[in-house]
């Protein structure tokens, strides 16, 4: 099993939730490769300090992320690809429509907010830790799902 995680600079969201993801299924046991990238991304740029901070309160170290550029990714050989907002989704299948099937927001993934109201998960960037806290919140519990999902294939 191969994870993307993607949002626009892969500095908050996206390195937050493969940092989680990754410690979730050692915890579960569960065998996959998980990476992520930015839409927009500077390859080689590190995670914000809000980001390595607000996930201190998960016991996830992510001090030695770097930022990887979509088009430096290895996207293709994703089986699923999970992006921060339904804008990220829209991105990627612009840019890769051979990867419709595999395309999800992190939230429609998890079966959250079904209705299709609010699928995104906002961008903390430039605001502070608190933000980036409910930031990490909000992932944890798509990921939560998303881990119990993985346990059933």
């Amino acid at each position: 099993m191969k994870i993307m995680f993607i949002c626009t600079g892969n500095i908050c969201r996206s390195a937050m939730a493969e940092g989680m993801l990754r410690k979730m299924l050692q915890e579960e046991k569960i065998e996959a490769e998980i990476c992520s990238c930015g839409i927009y991304a500077e390859t080689g740029d590190e995670a914000t300090y809000n980001a390595i901070d607000a996930m201190k309160d998960y016991d996830v170290n992510i001090t030695s992320h770097k930022a990887t550029n979509i088009r430096d990714s290895k996207i293709k050989e994703m089986d699923i690809i999970l992006c921060a907002t339904n804008s990220h989704k829209q991105n990627v299948l612009y840019l890769y429509p051979e990867l419709k099937g595999k395309v999800y927001t992190m939230k429609e993934y998890a079966s959250i907010d079904k209705d299709g109201q609010d699928l995104d998960i906002k961008d903390p960037w430039g605001y502070d830790l608190n933000v980036y806290k409910h930031c990490a919140k909000e992932i944890q519990e798509c990921l939560e799902k998303i881990v119990e999902k993985l346990k059933n294939k």
